[in-house]
């Protein structure tokens, strides 16, 4: 498998992200590829939020979120998927898979040995993290859910303007990363915008990102859409845990009637913060987020 990596120095403009980076590059069928990952708060903390993005970011999407976590006395891990942010990049489309990301995603999980997990999803980091209690080890680890802007892909299309978003990641190979991130973030500084380009120094570091929304499952017989079904059976029949779910209100594709749907398949969730005028990328609203979850769950 052929892959890219992106130069450390594209990333030495970063603002607001000085957090450890720690790397693997042997995990279990995964063997040289380079996975990064923030690594922070103590390892021997009594909790973990395990923070996954999704499609086209990378874990700098955090950043408003983390210290609110790390001041609440746990351990932060905000892996990079392949294909994202510090983590090697293949470069075939045809090497990205919903089973090639879900996979390294448990791999790390174990290879890390991570417990009392709180599960923080959005986006991808959903249509996959969602999905890891199906595994029966990763379901023993898990204690808690923070959920945005997601949904299971069980085997229908989120609606047109998810139809809409494929079709124009597919016929653009130079995906504008960052002017696509700001659309909806209007608070973003140029330095952060710059931020979520910092990843791709040119086109051909972009395969991941342009082929992402195509893999996602939108009919029964797509990969990943039968374990998906078996998360939802899961989230709803053996769940019983705390979770809390916020909602970007302004998101065209992941937003309220989603949300919504997938708050009935979640046993016990509350009713969801609402940010208004958030848009998908919601964790850039983390400031307030975060809190909130922290106060929802006992832990401030």
């Amino acid at each position: 498998m052929k892959a890219l990596r992106t130069p450390d120095e594209a990333f030495a403009a970063v603002p607001d992200f000085d957090f450890p980076v720690a790397y693997v590059d042997d995990l279990p069928g995964y063997a040289g590829l380079r996975m990064a990952r923030i690594d922070a708060g103590p390892a021997d903390a009594p909790r973990t939020f395990l923070c996954l993005h999704g499609e086209p970011s990378w874990s700098f999407l955090y950043r408003r979120m983390i210290p609110h976590f790390l001041n609440a006395g746990a351990r932060v891990v905000a892996p990079d998927l392949f294909g994202f942010g510090r983590s090697d990049k293949p470069v075939e489309q045809s090497d990205y898979s919903f089973s090639f990301h879900r996979n390294a995603l448990l791999a790390l999980v174990e290879r890390l040995d991570l417990s009392n997990i709180t599960l923080v999803v959005q986006d991808w980091g959903g249509l996959i993290g969602l999905t890891l209690p199906v595994d029966p080890a990763f379901r023993k680890r898990l204690s808690r859910l923070i959920v945005m802007n997601t949904t299971l892909a069980t085997g229908q299309t989120p609606g047109p303007g998810f139809d809409a978003w494929k079709a124009y990641a597919l016929r653009t190979p130079d995906l504008p990363v960052g002017a696509l991130i700001a659309r909806g973030t209007p608070h973003l500084t140029p330095a952060e915008i710059a931020a979520y380009d910092a990843p791709y120094p040119s086109a051909e570091y972009k395969a991941g990102a342009q082929i992402f929304p195509a893999l996602v499952p939108v009919t029964p017989d797509m990969e990943g859409a039968d374990i998906s079904r078996a998360a939802a059976n899961f989230w709803s029949n053996e769940w019983d845990g705390p979770s809390f779910m916020a909602v970007g209100m302004a998101d065209p594709v992941l937003g309220p009637p989603v949300m919504a749907a997938l708050r009935r398949v979640i046993r016990g969730c509350p009713p969801p913060m609402e940010i208004e005028g958030g848009g998908h990328f919601v964790q850039e609203w983390g400031d307030v987020i975060a809190p909130a979850a922290l106060r929802h769950f006992g832990d401030i």
